[in-house]
């Protein structure tokens, strides 16, 4: 092995660890989201602490949107080492933070938000480098890499899932276990990018200038198209697997958040098959594909009263979303090459703005859902906690939010195929 091949492989799987760990970080927050809301937000106020962890678990994508449409353009001034290590201090930074929230009383929704922020910055700090780096070391097979690259998320969402259960369900330790763990790969990502040379992006070697870079998703009013469909896209795919550990666990006799990894074992099997669909497909034809599936699986996610039911909705939810994150990057990379990881920046911009958006929408619905069944606010506070009444206030408000989220699939079904049908017709001429 060469030395350029050789430092092209440990830069991929710099970028795999930069991601997984990120992936990690979303699963225990995601798993340890029930204990924060128990610990810290219920004695503020039980009404709404619905929506207060919607609001939380949706700061972190607030910074990752942020820092992804700030860091994207400078990529290549900043130099991409130097963008992963910020996401590696952010990786630490982050939880630290959030255990200084605890205890602060009036001041922990504040508090908790800030440290989300900041966490956000490392997620996309990593989006903002690791997507542009690796559409540029395999230029000829953006699909299947990135789709490759992206299958780590889903393996980190695993093993955060799986840590998740063991600490709040099997061995019952405090939820601030969680929140550490993931620091611990975010130094190791820090000390291993300091010593590796991150090239240029595919950009900035055919010589595209910074301000050409800037200029060209305004050059071409077909990109904001894609910018609009990532915002639905993100939206059927993350905030989903935000949601499941705090609306499930509530109505399928089993830890949601053992959904949420029994969906992304089936993502990091089937990102690798990514490359090989595309070309049969083309990229649009995958991700219509991709729409059925996907509103099936949170239709029947809605309905969901047992494992059984929870792991069938969840295998379609999971064969409809696991291709559209990556493939969604490359289709972007590969149509409009000459705005670099601005361009990728952009879209993945819109899909953290979703979720930003999305989550707190999600817990506001869920607050009314159940505050409506029960009959109104006194009527909520009177219910026991374990008992039927409540479960059944709180299985109605799982199965509202939903079927709200399911919405936004059938919508790209239609966006999709639209897209697919034109390019096509454009190719045929």
């Amino acid at each position: 092995m060469d030395r350029e091949t050789g430092n092209r492989k440990a830069i991929y799987w710099a970028c795999v660890l930069a991601l997984f760990t990120a992936a990690l970080a979303n699963s225990l927050r995601a798993g340890a989201a029930g204990a924060i809301k128990t610990a810290m937000l219920d004695p503020i106020d039980a009404q709404h602490s619905g929506e207060m962890i919607g609001s939380v678990l949706g700061s972190s994508f607030l910074g990752f949107a942020l820092s992804l449409l700030v860091l994207s353009p400078l990529l290549d001034r900043l130099g991409a080492k130097k963008v992963v290590m910020f996401a590696a201090f952010c990786f630490v930074t982050g939880p630290a933070l959030v255990l200084l929230a605890a205890g602060t009383g009036s001041s922990v929704y504040t508090l908790l938000n800030v440290a989300m922020v900041i966490w956000g910055f490392g997620w996309g700090a990593t989006e903002a480098s690791i997507n542009p780096v690796t559409a540029t070391i395999y230029a000829d097979d953006k699909t299947g890499k990135l789709n490759s690259l992206h299958a780590w998320w889903p393996a980190g969402i695993i093993l955060g899932g799986l840590l998740s259960v063991v600490i709040f369900k099997q061995l019952h330790l405090d939820w601030r276990i969680a929140i550490v763990l993931p620091m611990v790969p975010g130094a190791v990502l820090g000390l291993w990018a300091s010593r590796l040379d991150f090239p240029q992006t595919e950009s900035a070697v055919q010589g595209v200038s910074f301000n050409e870079m800037l200029a060209e998703p305004f050059k071409r009013p077909t990109f904001w198209v894609f910018f609009a469909i990532m915002f639905l896209t993100a939206s059927a795919e993350l905030a989903p697997g935000a949601w499941v550990d705090v609306t499930l666990s509530e109505t399928v006799g089993m830890p949601g958040i053992l959904v949420l990894v029994y969906v992304s074992a089936i993502m990091f099997v089937m990102r690798h098959f990514a490359g090989a669909l595309e070309h049969r497909l083309s990229d649009m034809g995958l991700l219509f594909i991709c729409t059925v599936p996907a509103a099936l699986g949170l239709y029947l996610l809605s309905t969901a009263n047992s494992p059984v039911t929870a792991l069938i909705a969840a295998t379609f939810w999971a064969f409809g979303v696991c291709f559209m994150w990556p493939t969604m990057l490359a289709a972007v990379s590969r149509r409009f090459p000459r705005s670099g990881p601005w361009g990728i920046g952009l879209v993945g911009f819109a899909g953290a703005l979703a979720i930003y958006f999305v989550l707190p929408k999600l817990g506001q619905i869920y607050d009314e859902a159940k505050l409506a069944k029960a009959g109104g606010k006194e009527a909520f506070e009177t219910l026991q906690k374990g008992s039927p009444e409540l479960h059944a206030v709180l299985a109605h408000a799982a199965e509202t939010s939903f079927q709200t989220i399911a919405v936004i699939p059938v919508l790209l079904f239609f966006v999709f195929g639209a897209v697919w049908f034109f390019e096509r017709g454009r190719k045929t001429k």
